[in-house]
C-alpha cells in the first residue's frame, strides 16, 4: 500500500506548467530516493521524460546520487 509523495506531484506540476528549471532545482534537493522514484513514474505515465531529456538526466543522476554510499572522513 505505497503512497505516493506530495512532493513528487508538485514537481510534475511544475513540469507540465514549463518551469522545467525549477523542477530541476527540486529534483537536486530531493527529499529520498523513494521520492525521486514516485515521480519518475509520473512521469513516465504522463509521457514527459521524453519531452524533457533534461529533466530524465537530472533524476536519473540524483537517484544515482543518492543510492550511493556515502564517503566519511575518519575522524
Amino acid at each position: 500500500m505505497s503512497r505516493q509523495t506530495v512532493w513528487a506531484s508538485k514537481v510534475l506540476a511544475l513540469i507540465r506548467g514549463g518551469n522545467s528549471t525549477a523542477a530541476i532545482a527540486q529534483i537536486k534537493v530531493a527529499p529520498t530516493v523513494r521520492d525521486l522514484q514516485d515521480l519518475r513514474k509520473l512521469l513516465t505515465a504522463a509521457n514527459l521524460l521524453k519531452a524533457h531529456p533534461n529533466v530524465d538526466d537530472a533524476t536519473r543522476d540524483m537517484v544515482a546520487a543518492l543510492s550511493a554510499p556515502r564517503l566519511h572522513r575518519a575522524p
